[in-house]
């Protein structure tokens, strides 16, 4: 497994906080008998959907690396699994040298505790019968029942001042807040336990523009003072850019490139990341003399079928239906992740880099 360690959080610690390792997750679903015949044929299994296709990452502790790619392409069933919210297919997760799955007892309470998330749809994530103080008094009570309760409320009345809300709010429901004041809430909750590891679900995506920017500072201010490792998944390679200190690019379940934030967006290799990158409006003109592209045709396959399978089985590259530079090499042989150059901190994989 290629391993890269962060540029930006270069001044923090370079321990292996999270080691994922050959992780895979299938989806069974019902399809009609002629679909499995063709399968069977294929010796595939067409009743699956692979969500993740052994994936290899390692996280140091205090960085954040983002997750980029199209919807479906499993980033939020990766995190899902960091969070041990659903079970793996194949591989394993190690936290700190440990498997998450072995896990039992008080250990998986404190893995509990340590790993928090935001999820993107703050309203969905916030009960409606619960007012906000009581709302954010839950983690105390359930990880910190060390804490009086005059304590707890001290500390739930410091974090929403953090956030930038009013403590006269409490006593509030979410319905009477905005979208950018709920992913507030969400974010304080989250905080609350001091996590160790903060995995945020495109937390932005159903704000305004001027709403993302000040939960963006404000997520930036806070693992500043917090000190959290961070997983953050967004479609929005400008706030990857922002954010991150390394991008991980997936496309169907694998990873595709990787690489520090600064050198993915000076000099992309992959074609789909390529892509992703010229999407984005731009008035860099060196962005775009660089990225110079064939146009791409249709969208992103179906995930119950292999969309580079030939006719006697042989698998490809899961982007050559979309590839404009495709040979005959990308439809029988599958890429493995390499190392961009010798030298590189970045891996990729792509047979024509």
């Amino acid at each position: 497994m290629i391993e890269m360690k962060p540029l930006r959080a270069s001044s923090r610690s370079l321990e292996r906080f999270l080691s994922i390792k050959n992780v895979s997750k299938s989806f069974s679903l019902d399809v009609p008998f002629t679909k499995k015949l063709a399968a069977r044929k294929h010796d595939t299994a067409a009743n699956d959907i692979k969500a993740l296709n052994d994936i290899n990452l390692t996280i140091y502790e205090g960085e954040t690396i983002a997750l980029v790619g199209e919807s479906g392409c499993g980033k939020s069933t990766l995190l899902k699994a960091i969070l041990k919210l659903m079970p793996i297919s194949g591989g394993d997760i190690l936290y700190r040298g440990t498997s998450i799955y072995d896990l039992k007892g008080k250990a998986l309470r404190d893995y509990r505790r340590k790993f928090q998330m935001i999820f993107q749809n703050p309203y969905a994530s916030l009960s409606p019968r619960l007012r906000v103080k009581t709302i954010l008094l839950e983690p105390l009570k359930l990880h910190h029942k060390n804490l009086s309760r005059a304590q707890m409320e001290a500390r739930v009345r410091t974090m929403v001042e953090r956030v930038g809300l009013n403590e006269n709010w409490l006593t509030r429901y979410p319905h009477e807040f905005s979208g950018g004041q709920q992913q507030r809430i969400a974010i304080a909750r989250a905080l609350l336990g001091k996590p160790e590891f903060l995995a945020a679900d495109e937390p932005v995506s159903a704000l305004d523009v001027s709403v993302q920017a000040q939960i963006l500072n404000l997520l930036i201010a806070l693992r500043k003072e917090e000190a959290f490792t961070c997983l953050f998944v967004t479609h929005d390679l400008t706030i990857a850019r922002y954010f991150s200190d390394r991008v991980t690019v997936m496309y169907l379940g694998q990873i595709v490139e990787m690489n520090t934030s600064n050198a993915l967006f000076a000099n992309p290799k992959h074609p789909y990341t390529q892509i992703l990158l010229k999407a984005i409006p731009s008035f860099d003109k060196k962005v775009d003399d660089y990225i110079k592209m064939k146009n791409v045709g249709g969208i992103e396959p179906d995930s119950t079928e292999h969309p580079s399978s030939l006719s006697d089985g042989t698998q490809g590259c899961l982007f050559t239906p979309r590839c404009p530079y495709a040979s005959k090499k990308c439809h029988t042989e599958a890429p493995v992740l390499r190392k961009i150059t010798k030298n590189s901190t970045g891996v990729v994989a792509c047979h024509n880099v």
